[in-house]
């Protein structure tokens, strides 16, 4: 669409409210017969125009549909959900968006396996005074629009090795808790996903104090990322790659085999039915 060319300096959150605010007086509707026509709340629609909100990819593609605009909302709003996430991050986030193969290790349940209902909790957990529900439920779609990468054609191969720490405390709630592990269990079984567990007899690791990602690319360029409590650090550097890569291979030695792991991700979920 020509007419929607972008504008200089403009965030993605600001360019999908303009796209929205045009493509609706393109079609000559109102903000309350639109509401009407897409059951959407008329405030909610409005604060999308507005650029005060993030809906979900859910949202987008429905409006899409409604408009008969391709998939245009929907690219603006894979731009626009990237602002929720700061430095680095942004660029790591394309990277992965484009990656061929992932490997990822983490210390609790990584966001690309969590539930909407667990993912909120976790955010809100590290919630301060200053933050609101809008920013915590901007932060879950955020992370919900990531899992698609899962799926996305062509679709990746992916590794995850996620510390048995993370399957010994669970939600505070009981319903929260089971359908994330049902979930976890659910996405293990998929053909272009492994899942394995570093159980707690492995002792020490390199990776005590974050996560370590590695993302290669259909040209075979490889990069790292690492992240902590407070910050992340894109790893570029071919030999700082090569070390990621290494202790990445010891991860995986001292790992649980992909069967094992199932079996024991599913004897914690019957010890928690129990």
């Amino acid at each position: 669409m020509s007419e929607q060319a972008a504008v200089d300096g403009e965030s993605g959150r600001a360019s999908l409210a303009r796209t929205l605010r045009y493509l609706r007086e393109r079609a000559g509707i109102s903000l309350g017969k639109l509401a009407e026509d897409t059951a959407y709340d008329k405030s909610y629609l409005s604060r999308l125009e507005s650029g005060e909100r993030l809906s979900k990819l859910a949202v987008m593609e429905d409006l899409d549909r409604y408009y008969g605009s391709g998939d245009l909302l929907v690219t603006h709003w894979k731009g626009a959900r990237r602002e929720a996430f700061k430095d680095q991050y942004q660029e790591f986030m394309g990277l992965e968006a484009t990656a061929r193969v992932m490997w990822k290790f983490t210390l609790g349940v990584p966001g690309l396996l969590q539930t909407e209902d667990f993912s909120r909790e976790v955010l809100s957990s590290a919630q301060t005074p200053a933050d609101s529900d809008e920013m915590i439920e901007e932060q879950v779609t955020a992370r919900m629009g990531r899992q698609s990468l899962l799926q996305q054609k062509p679709t990746p191969n992916v590794r995850f090795i996620v510390d048995e720490y993370a399957f010994r405390r669970s939600a505070a709630c009981a319903q929260t808790w089971h359908d994330q592990l049902l979930h976890i269990e659910a996405v293990a079984t998929w053909p272009n996903v492994v899942f394995q567990v570093l159980p707690l007899s492995a002792g020490v690791h390199p990776h005590m104090s974050g996560s370590l990602t590695l993302l290669w690319q259909q040209d075979g360029s490889v990069v790292g990322y690492t992240e902590g409590n407070s910050h992340g650090v894109l790893i570029e550097d071919s030999d700082d790659v090569l070390r990621a890569r290494l202790s990445y291979d010891r991860l995986r030695d001292m790992a649980l085999s992909p069967s094992a792991s199932l079996a024991l991700l599913r004897g914690v979920l019957e010890e928690y039915r129990s």
